[in-house]
């Protein structure tokens, strides 16, 4: 049922942080279903691939650059905990947020989409830094990256309609699930991972304003950064450190806080009973996992089901680029409001073209392709893309908007100079949990991401680590895989 934000304070015995605490504090891998632990490792496999490429990218570097310096160390380091690609050893904080970052550098990473989006995978470096600095196995890092999708996942539904829809972004629920992760690979009592909640919350509340018209590098970093105060949250709450136990249903809490926001009229809501019902607690159990879907583009996750229609479109009829006068793009408001509105059609970064459904839809519709590397400077600033974008139109579709999230509805229209259109609809994008990826089909694309940066052979020998986690029983063994 709908909880209001304006729910008088509880005692301490009902908070929901407590709540959640006991429940990740009592769990163990041996509660994992078979399905959920072979979701985990495929995930592991995606996320993996997606930060070898997210390694290349300009931010990625940067950080990089920027943390060796901070730190005064050479580019080999000094420290517990290995970065991907480059090897640079650091502490447990900067190499979850550094490995997190990479793991969303591209936005190819995995998207859950219910009344807020969500990448779980931007979360699950923390629990791996805290496996390599104790030295934990694979089992560990497993169920670490069962609870990080499970909560982010229930956080990301439990906004009517979403905290998007209130103007703020997502990593603003990261930052309540990442600490539980991560806590849990520290072995938190139920006291200090409610500390930890309080600790990383407290810190992290993040405005819509990084994914509303220019983007910026700060697109992709919101949200591993919720993460890396996860991490340090959790660590500070071992030591003792103590956080607000109210900071979600409590005085001044997230419900009380987003009480003040209005939409369409009336105060914010939160179905606080959806955040906890069911949480697994057993091999029989469903876990959210399963139903978190992956990117077969590289592109914002409402772009799939468009550009899915438009590729297919135009490979059933044989369309040239030049015989195209229009593309009509009908999808759900929201689609229309992020990825149409007047910025996206001049994109001049790689973080706005990837948000853009005018560029991506015509560079798919030119290249036929849109893979990492429609996204390089050269070709994202490309002035004869200029005409195509304008060809785009994007509309929204209120029949659409009513049957989503349980499905991402897209017409596209394609006129030709001979007068004629051609249609077609889709309502789950390949690489939606009802069309998945298959391994081998994630093997595709985590070769096409990481043959370059760490050399075909070690990719393979990766990829059967990842995916045989259960068997590692030292994580430190994996991280030297990692790098180049």
């Amino acid at each position: 049922m709908s909880h209001s934000t304006t729910a008088a304070p509880k005692s301490a015995t009902t908070l929901l942080t407590k709540t959640l605490a006991e429940w990740a504090t009592a769990l163990k891998y041996e509660d994992l279903s078979p399905e959920t632990v072979q979701a985990c490792k495929l995930f592991w496999f995606d996320s993996v691939g997606c930060a070898l490429g997210g390694s290349q990218q300009e931010d990625a570097q940067i950080l990089l650059a920027h943390h060796q310096e901070m730190l005064g160390q050479s580019s080999s380091g000094a420290g517990a905990c290995t970065c991907f690609v480059s090897g640079f050893k650091t502490n447990p904080v900067d190499a979850a947020f550094m490995n997190n970052h990479m793991i969303r550098a591209m936005d190819y990473n995995d998207i859950y989409w219910k009344a807020d989006p969500c990448h779980p995978s931007d979360i699950i470096a923390g629990p791996l830094a805290l496996c390599e600095m104790l030295g934990l196995s694979g089992k560990d890092l497993l169920l670490g990256t069962a609870i990080a999708y499970e909560i982010e996942m229930r956080l990301c539904e439990f906004g009517l309609p979403g905290v998007r829809e209130y103007g703020w972004h997502h990593a603003t629920l990261t930052a309540f699930a990442a600490p539980i992760a991560a806590g849990r690979m520290l072995g938190l009592s139920v006291t200090q991972m409610i500390n930890a909640i309080g600790i990383s919350a407290s810190r992290t509340f993040t405005p819509g304003a990084v994914t509303a018209g220019k983007l910026t590098n700060m697109k992709n970093t919101v949200d591993p950064w919720a993460a890396r105060m996860g991490v340090e949250s959790a660590l500070l709450a071992k030591r003792g450190y103590t956080g607000p136990e109210h900071i979600i249903d409590g005085k001044e809490g997230l419900f009380a806080v987003f009480n003040h926001v209005q939409y369409k009229g009336s105060p914010a809501r939160f179905d606080a009973e959806l955040l906890t019902r069911d949480l697994p607690k057993c091999p029989k159990c469903r876990w959210r996992i399963l139903d978190c879907g992956m990117k077969s583009f590289p592109v914002e996750a409402l772009s799939h089901a468009p550009l899915t229609a438009m590729m297919k479109v135009v490979q059933q009829n044989g369309i040239k680029p030049d015989q195209v006068t229009e593309i009509k793009v009908e999808v759900i408001a929201r689609a229309a409001d992020i990825l149409g509105d007047p910025h996206k059609y001049r994109p001049d970064s790689k973080e706005t073209a990837d948000h853009s459904l005018p560029y991506c839809m015509a560079v798919g519709l030119v290249d036929g392709m849109v893979t990492p590397l429609q996204f390089k400077e050269e070709r994202v600033l490309d002035k004869k893309l200029i005409p195509v974008m304008d060809m785009v139109k994007v509309v929204p579709n209120e029949e659409f908007e009513a049957l989503f999230p349980k499905f991402q509805p897209s017409r596209v229209t394609i006129t030709t100079k001979d007068g004629k259109s051609y249609s077609l609809r889709v309502d789950v994008p390949k690489g939606d949990p009802r069309d998945p990826m298959t391994e081998a089909e994630i093997s595709v694309k985590f070769h096409a991401l990481g043959d370059g940066v760490i050399g075909r052979a070690k990719c393979e020998t990766l990829r059967s680590a990842l995916m045989n986690l259960e068997n590692i029983t030292d994580v430190r063994t994996l991280l030297p895989l990692t790098v180049c």
